[in-house]
């Protein structure tokens, strides 16, 4: 894998995420709380349930509820969705939330990528099971938690 490849799609950038969801109520309700997004469409067909989710006029999140049982980290596909904050006490807020909300967390706190990085964040679950993460590229040495994982990256292993 090394070498670099002239770009196909120069203007690429992520666009909105798509999520299969077991309860859209659930979803909608633990995304809106901690992302601060409002819902700016929705089908309410019960065959067809799903919310669109964005902020200042952009689409951010889509919540499909066409799936049961919870997130396997054993299959194939998403490892785990990140999203990017600006600061430490952004993170920080975001944890205070996911405490509120009951949200699981895969390590006690904010926790560095690596030892001795910069950047850092919150590892966490979402109702379905989905592993997510918020983060900020700077300042998190500042914090005396140590990364769970020493070298590796810590949103690799959780």
């Amino acid at each position: 894998m090394s070498g670099t490849a002239a770009p196909v799609l120069p203007t690429l950038q992520t666009g909105h995420i798509g999520l299969n969801v077991t309860d859209l109520d659930r979803s909608c309700a633990f995304y809106r709380r901690l992302l601060g997004l409002e819902v700016t469409a929705e089908g309410t067909d019960p065959e067809r349930r799903y919310a669109m989710l964005g902020r200042d006029g952009r689409l951010v999140l889509t919540l499909w509820q066409q799936s049961a049982g919870g997130f396997e980290t054993a299959r194939p596909g998403l490892h785990h969705l990140s999203f990017q904050v600006d600061s430490p006490d952004e993170v920080r807020a975001a944890e205070r939330t996911l405490r509120e909300l009951g949200a699981a967390f895969a390590h006690d706190g904010v926790v560095p990528h690596r030892e001795g990085s910069a950047s850092g964040g919150v590892f966490f679950t979402d109702p379905d099971g989905i592993r997510l993460e918020i983060y900020t590229p700077a300042g998190i040495a500042d914090t005396a938690a140590e990364a769970p994982h020493g070298t590796a990256p810590t949103c690799g292993f959780f």
